[in-house]
Order: C-alpha cells, then structure tokens, then sequence
C-alpha cells in the first residue's frame, strides 16, 4: 500500500476508537446519575470516565494529525494524494464544522464528569439520554459529507 492509504487507515482507526470514546462517557454520565448514594459504584465509575476522557482526546490528537497529512500532504511529501479537489472543499469545511461540533460535545460531558468529582450535580439520567443521542445525528452527517462529497 502506498502512504496515503496506510495514512488514510489509520485516520479511520483513531476517529472510530475517539468516536467509541464520543459514545461512551455520556452513557457513564447516565450510569453516575442513577447511582446516587452507592459510593463505590460511583468511584468506579468515575475513574472509568476519567481513563475513557484522556484516551478520548488522545485519539482525537492522533486522528487530527493524520487528518492534516491528509488534507495539506501533498504540499509536503512527494507522490501524495490529495483528497480535495482543487475549488470543491465545502464538504471539508463543513465536515470540520460538524467535528469541531463533536469536539466541544466531547468536552462539555468531560466538564461534567470533573463536576462530579467536585461534588456538582449532573442532569437526571432522562436528560442525559437524550443528550446521549446527540453524537450519533452528528456521526451519520459527517459520513455523509465524507463519502457523498455534495459540495
């Protein structure tokens, strides 16, 4: 395989174990909701949402450096791709809107999850399933925009 593709793939790997991370700390943020009082649950729970966020944002470090060689490579390593067409990158620019987005979700249910270490209070489990779904509806939009290239 030629570097683009190796580069590619790992791009790929990282965004999936990042999105896995996405996915999960809102459903730990639900599990800590429902067991007030239980202290040792609820400690363990806690350092499963603290070794889930840095893994989290170590994964997103490294799929945004691979999706950098991506877009801008060419520029710098000879006989490398490039995946935007010279005057169509709206998709891209749209992708990283809808990423950034992802990101700031990520960061937000990792705020939450210090609070609660700090002895705040989180919503109820209700609100935090609903808010739980929010990724996915994001997830399915950047796929689109990846795979259709609309504009």
């Amino acid at each position: 395989m030629r570097m683009y593709e190796w580069v590619k793939t790992f791009h790929i790997v990282f965004v999936v174990a990042w999105m896995a991370a996405v996915f999960y700390l809102p459903r730990i943020l639900v599990n800590l909701a429902e067991t007030a009082g239980q202290m040792q649950v609820g400690e363990r729970l806690q350092l499963m949402g603290r070794r889930l966020y840095r893994f989290g944002h170590a994964m997103f470090g490294l799929a945004f450096l691979l999706g950098l060689v991506l877009w801008l490579g060419y520029r710098f390593l000879p006989d490398f791709r490039t995946m935007v067409a010279p005057g169509a990158a709206g998709w891209l620019h749209a992708k990283l809107g809808l990423v950034a987005l992802l990101l700031v979700y990520f960061i937000f249910t990792g705020r939450w999850l210090k609070g609660v270490a700090k002895g705040r209070a989180l919503p109820s489990s209700r609100t935090l399933r609903w808010f739980n779904e929010l990724p996915l509806l994001l997830f399915i939009a950047i796929v689109y925009l990846v795979l259709a290239k609309p504009f």
